[in-house]
């Protein structure tokens, strides 16, 4: 397979000059990094993943997130892990190839420019694929992984 053209850096939602998290994309996934709060166990955070929505936060507290998603994913495959001090979630989305603007609906939009960036990458990143595949379905040599 192709090898994955990995965004150059990760995108920033920042809010009243807080980060409230960063996130990048490939044409398969989009991913969410959160900062968690230190001193709080990790049993006690949480994340719902639903077809176009997404909330996370501390139980027993209002949540931290609870936003719709910019396009719908695909939640069997969708999911959620803690890694040291960050909440990582992985959004498969349900169209390969869309190049999305935010993940949440309205809120971190990228600018025209960048979304337009985005879009020419994940286009290299599946023409690289797709001749790969190409490639191989025509007896040409093929490498795994």
């Amino acid at each position: 397979m192709a090898e994955k053209l990995a965004p150059e850096k990760r995108h920033s939602f920042v809010h009243n000059g807080q980060k409230v998290f960063e996130w990048d994309q490939t044409l398969e996934e989009v991913n969410m990094y959160i900062t968690l709060p230190p001193n709080v166990p990790t049993k006690q955070f949480y994340c719902k993943l639903q077809s176009k929505h997404v909330e996370v936060g501390i139980k027993g507290n209002p949540p931290y997130l609870n936003h719709d998603l910019q396009c719908p994913v695909k939640t069997d495959s969708s999911f959620w892990t803690l890694e040291d001090d960050i909440m990582h979630i992985t959004l498969q989305k349900r169209d390969k190839g869309q190049t999305w603007s935010s993940p949440i609906v309205g809120q971190g939009q990228l600018d025209p420019c960048s979304v337009d960036l985005e879009q020419k990458r994940l286009m290299l990143q599946r023409f690289q694929e797709e001749k790969i595949m190409l490639s191989c379905s025509l007896g040409l040599i093929c490498r795994d992984g």
